[in-house]
């Protein structure tokens, strides 16, 4: 099992203190599965409440089919909702779930700090609380965390850097600007220190140089996973800190601003920077492949919904579900236990075979 060390253990706990964002230790999603829970089964036609995000990426819009037809196939009453209109309108979603006598919710936040009052009606009533994706915070009231393993996202996402940085000259020093998401998810803090394990030391020791000296989490972020405030972050840094100098790297969180980034280079007049993403969006897989988006991260959708409903088909049958992970999610008040899918870094080197199976992105990558 690998663990934080010391450093990286305080710097965590610090990080649920001043953000109550992240976790407080990991471990290797690769480490053997146990099983946790088991408890009293319900009627197969049941209510099954699935509360997602703002259709921010591809792959929440892929989410919201998949559980629809998934767990209708599976002879479950789906309800699953978009919460566009922010965080009041996922709060009202998620009661109206507990109302019409949901068994099971699924939760993916705008905001995982913003529902615990909900979450509390949900627990009152019997429900079991699935977070997606993105960890509940502060709050008892949640059961099960099923995502991709978003600490080790950042590492590829940091390593990506660097070896696309290697690849385009021999040696440094680099000069790079940094990326994150919006600091209402509490993914965005998990991303960014993961691929920070990786960068910081390089930083330290002069290898890699951000001109702007914006090197901090708060000073990085992107409201909202928004392209054009993205955008508009990179026009100010390549204004005001590359008039002469060449931006050699851009560690960019995800696939949408890392083609805002890409596009405000271009405006700029300034050749393109290895600049990494997650998602596997098609529009930045197609730029992979032309040799401009250096790295996305291919997180299969199709997979995680499917865990999802596995974990609420166990629920339903009273069996004890499958975790991997008991120890890496704190969010403030309890560590919940979690089942972690393992990510795959995605370069022009293996992009025609990360997605042989994928449906929309294999056809374009043969």
């Amino acid at each position: 099992m690998r663990m934080f060390g010391k450093a990286g253990k305080a710097a965590a706990v610090a990080a649920i203190a001043a953000l109550a964002l992240t976790a407080c230790g990991r471990t290797d999603s690769g480490s053997s599965s146990s099983s946790t829970g088991g408890g009293e089964a319900f009627p197969k036609d049941s209510l099954i409440g699935v509360a997602l995000p703002q259709k921010t990426s591809e792959n929440w819009v892929l989410a919201e089919k998949l559980f629809n037809d998934g767990l209708t196939g599976a002879g479950f009453k789906a309800d699953v909702q978009f919460a566009n209109g922010g965080v009041s309108e996922q709060q009202n979603q998620i009661s109206a779930m507990v109302t019409k006598g949901a068994k099971v919710i699924i939760v993916g936040a705008i905001d995982g700090a913003q529902l615990g009052t909900q979450l509390q009606q949900a627990k009152d009533s019997g429900a079991t609380v699935i977070a997606y994706d993105r960890l509940l915070l502060n709050t008892d009231n949640v059961d099960y965390y099923v995502a991709y393993d978003n600490f080790k996202v950042g590492v590829l996402q940091g390593q990506a850097l660097l070896d696309g940085l290697k690849a385009k000259k021999p040696s440094g020093p680099y000069n790079i600007e940094l990326f994150a998401g919006s600091p209402d998810d509490a993914n965005a803090k998990v991303f960014f220190d993961g691929a920070m394990s990786v960068l910081k030391p390089k930083i330290d020791d002069g290898t890699l140089k951000v001109l702007s000296g914006q090197t901090s989490f708060e000073q990085a972020v992107t409201q909202g996973w928004k392209a054009e405030n993205a955008q508009r972050r990179a026009d100010t840094l390549l204004t005001g800190s590359y008039g002469t100098a060449s931006l050699d790297g851009v560690l960019s969180p995800n696939d949408t601003l890392a083609r805002a980034v890409l596009t405000s280079v271009k405006a700029a007049g300034k050749p393109l920077p290895v600049v990494t993403g997650q998602d596997s969006e098609v529009e930045s897989v197609k730029s992979i492949m032309a040799g401009e988006q250096y790295s996305t991260i291919n997180k299969d959708t199709r997979k995680l919904v499917e865990h999802a409903i596995t974990m609420v088909k166990d629920l339903q049958a009273g069996k004890q579900l499958e975790i991997n992970d008991k120890d890496s999610y704190n969010n403030g008040v309890k560590t919940v236990p979690a089942f972690l899918l393992p990510p795959q870094i995605v370069t022009m080197e293996n992009v025609k075979t990360a997605y042989v199976d994928d449906p929309v992105l294999g056809p374009i990558t043969k």
